[in-house]
């Protein structure tokens, strides 16, 4: 019988974008070189962090660059999403980092897919001060003009939801408040940002913008009307109230009372036409009204005060994170998009998917990645325009509030050495791209 080791996946179409993806913050260290973000101010409080963890040093990728691009060109993807640290371009000659890496990529053959933002927010700014969105602008605009001669392909934006909800409404993640609803200037803040950064891209001269955006497919805990009416709420504060802006124009109408007394003149620059849009998926919710039956999720502890509660996937098999493992519902996701959006959805690229285990015959991450490829093809085979997929990520790395203890990469980095080491998910997913080839 074939295993996820050597049957091939499915026929992708000619030109289809195949990646893998990181973040500054978790990956590049070198942190007396730049500017302090808010996460360097979140984990330095006791406590923030489950293992004590920082990300001084991280992967050390800004002094190893060379060494993950050679293995980047060995694994043969298409293309690599990094961010652009806003904290290190702020400082004295954080823009030559990243003009050494993109060309350093360029030699490799290997696409440079940039984020503006993914989460490390200069620690002198806030998201709650709508001047910020015009300051990420102008951030956008520094950056295109240094590389924007051989980046053709850039994002905004990553996971404002995640930022907005965890960073903001339950303090779980930098800059650690808890706010709830009093939070969600925060996500009108960013969409505006991304708007704006659109426009100074393409004033720029860049052609290939999107967004990437985290969705789940939301699923009520039962039929009870209670549970029903919190799935539908949860699925417009994860999903619709990050995609309707920027797809629609609009904000859904359960949530345009919450949202700033400007937003409604704002939402014609949150809707600057991207190229694509991109989603990150790791896996469904399951929502249930408060106070009804079944086992919490693996995710965060939620405070009281909001009208659904997190419930257990039973019955799947999960990842060290505790996320149950459903790659069909990357398949529900995309068509769901398809069907509630139609032509305003712009072609799809999964920015983001992976899971989290230990060791370097990393059978699971296989079994993982070959499903969620195939559910993926099923999308593409029902009707979805889907032009690419990034794994997350290339390097185990530092996990955010949970520092060091989940693993995500298909490179192995000793932590006290920093030694890379791929993984026998590595070795599969390059000689997927071979095949290809």
């Amino acid at each position: 019988m074939a295993t996820e080791a050597d049957r091939a996946l499915p026929r992708f179409p000619d030109g289809f974008l195949w990646g893998v993806a990181t973040s500054a913050h978790q990956i590049e260290g070198a942190a007396e070189e730049r500017e302090a973000s808010v996460w360097d101010v979140f984990t330095a409080r006791p406590g923030r962090v489950k293992d004590g963890s920082t990300a001084a040093v991280a992967c050390d990728h800004y002094h190893r660059y060379r060494e993950d691009v050679a293995l980047l060109a060995g694994l043969g993807v298409d293309a690599y999403r990094f961010s652009v640290s806003w904290p290190r371009v702020n400082s004295p000659g954080g823009l030559d980092f990243y003009d050494r890496l993109v060309d350093e990529l360029c030699a490799a053959g290997v696409r440079p897919v940039p984020t503006l933002f993914h989460w490390d927010l200069p620690a002198s700014l806030d998201w709650l001060q709508r001047d910020t969105a015009a300051r990420f602008a102008d951030h956008a605009a520094v950056v295109a003009a240094r590389l924007g001669d051989r980046v053709t392909t850039w994002i905004t934006l990553n996971e404002p939801a995640e930022h907005t909800l965890l960073g903001h409404a339950i303090g779980v993640h930098a800059p650690g408040e808890r706010l709830l609803f009093d939070a969600l200037p925060v996500a009108h803040h960013q969409l505006l940002a991304h708007g704006l950064a659109v426009r100074a891209l393409r004033a720029a001269g860049a052609a290939d913008i999107g967004i990437a955006n985290s969705h789940s497919p939301v699923r009520p805990a039962s039929g009870d009307p209670a549970d029903v009416e919190a799935a539908g709420f949860y699925d417009v504060l994860l999903n619709r109230l990050f995609a309707e802006p920027v797809l629609l124009g609009r904000y859904p109408d359960p949530m345009v009372e919450l949202m700033p007394a400007d937003a409604q003149a704002d939402l014609e620059a949150v809707a600057e036409p991207v190229d694509w849009y991109g989603v990150n998926y790791y896996a469904p919710a399951r929502v249930g009204a408060p106070g009804s039956g079944g086992a919490p999720s693996g995710g965060p502890p939620l405070p009281d005060g909001l009208p659904f509660r997190l419930r257990e996937i039973e019955g799947r098999p999960v990842t060290d994170s505790g996320w149950p493992v459903v790659p069909e519902g990357l398949t529900d996701l995309l068509t769901g998009f398809h069907e509630r959006y139609g032509d305003r959805l712009p072609p799809v690229v999964v920015t983001e998917n992976g899971c989290s285990c230990e060791g370097i015959d990393d059978q699971e991450r296989i079994a993982y990645l070959d499903a969620h490829v195939r559910a993926l093809h099923d999308a593409l085979e029902a009707g979805v325009d889907v032009r690419g997929y990034f794994v997350w990520s290339l390097l185990d790395n530092f996990e955010w509030a949970e520092g060091y203890a989940r693993r995500f990469g298909l490179v192995h980095v000793d932590r006290d050495t920093l030694e890379r080491t791929p993984k026998s998910s590595y070795h599969w997913f390059r000689n997927q791209l071979r095949a290809r080839r």
